[in-house]
Formats: C-alpha cells, sequence, structure tokens
C-alpha cells in the first residue's frame, strides 16, 4: 500500500471523528441549553403563582409574609371579602362638602378558588406551590418579607428567589439583576415584578 493511500485513510478517519466530536459538542451544547430554558420556564410559571399568593396576602393582611405555612393556610382556607363602596357627597350651607362612606360586605370567596381555580389553573396543586419545580431533592423557594423606609414611610416588601440556579451562568453576587437567580420583588424597592421581566 502506498504512502498516499494510507495518509488518505487516516485523514478520513481523523475528518469522521472531528465531525463526530464537533457534532456531539454542537448538540449536546442545544439539548442543554433547551433543557435550562425548559427549566427555567417552569419555575418562572412557579414564581409567578407564588407572587399572586403573596399579592392576595397583601391585600387582606396588609403586609407581605415570609412564612410559607401562613401563606398555604392563607391560600388553602382563607376569603377574599366581596364589598360595595357608597360615597354621599352633601353640599353644606357655607359651601364646603361633607362626604359619607359606606362600605358593605356583599360576599366572600375562597382564595384558592379567586386565584387558583379550576378555570385558571386546572392542574394546580398547593402542596407543591413552595418548591423549585425539576429539582431532585425538593428544593423550597426563599422568601424575604419585611417593612422598608421609602420616603420616610415604612412600608411591606417581599423578594422570593430560587436557591438553587439551574442556569450554571446565574450568580447570587452577580451586580446585573437579570444574571441573578430567578426572583421577584426586592429588598430594597417597593417591587413586585420579576428580574425575568
Amino acid at each position: 500500500m502506498s504512502r498516499i493511500k494510507i495518509l488518505t485513510i487516516v485523514f478520513a478517519v481523523t475528518s469522521v471523528g472531528l465531525a463526530y466530536y464537533l457534532y456531539y459538542s454542537i448538540n449536546t451544547t442545544i439539548q442543554e441549553t433547551k433543557r435550562v430554558a425548559t427549566m427555567e420556564a417552569a419555575i418562572i410559571d412557579q414564581l409567578k403563582l407564588i407572587r399572586e399568593a403573596e399579592l392576595g396576602y397583601k391585600a387582606v393582611y396588609g403586609r407581605y409574609t415570609s412564612n410559607w405555612d401562613s401563606l398555604l393556610h392563607f391560600v388553602d382556607s382563607g376569603y377574599f371579602y366581596i364589598t360595595q363602596r357608597t360615597e354621599t357627597v352633601i353640599t353644606l350651607d357655607y359651601g364646603a362638602d361633607s362626604t359619607t362612606v359606606q362600605i358593605d360586605t356583599l360576599g366572600r370567596v375562597l382564595v384558592l378558588d379567586s386565584l387558583y381555580g379550576a378555570h385558571k389553573y386546572a392542574n394546580f396543586n398547593l402542596t407543591e406551590l413552595p418548591y423549585v419545580p425539576g429539582i431532585t431533592p425538593k428544593v423550597k423557594f426563599l422568601i424575604w418579607a419585611d417593612a422598608i423606609k421609602k420616603a420616610n414611610l415604612l412600608v411591606s416588601a417581599v423578594e422570593v428567589w430560587n436557591p438553587s440556579p439551574i442556569d450554571p451562568d446565574r450568580d447570587e453576587d452577580s451586580d446585573i439583576n437579570i444574571k441573578k437567580p430567578l426572583r421577584f420583588g426586592s429588598r430594597t424597592n417597593i417591587t413586585t415584578a420579576g428580574n425575568w421581566e
């Protein structure tokens, strides 16, 4: 066998090996990117559900909670009250207005039915609400809720975040909010926006 044939065979085998290696590397990266995107979409959906519960809790109690048991109990057995507000304005003899406000309670609806009813979320499972989806063993989202001072007023603030980021590029110490683990709310601002929005 001539030297040219041997070199041709060696180059052909090397080319096939390199082509397979490149295909495998690119395909693995694409599959991992898809996996991370799918898992982060599920985490974002779960954070949106938690945000709805926290906003409902604040509407009823005037503050957010950092206690999972309190939040789950509120969603499971709490009520939203349906009220009607009526204002009556009477002009007094000297030109000023006197306003009376009457608030009537018309009924109530369960928080669970209002926020997570079958018409909105057919597969909602309250026991899974605190847990980051797709992670084994189960990991709970972390919650921080407290009063912060803004413009010389104490206001309620909340932050909920994933302590086990799926994306290896997400870092808690990052200065860029969208590069931190998925979260909503803030410890320093009055917001319930998510860092994915």
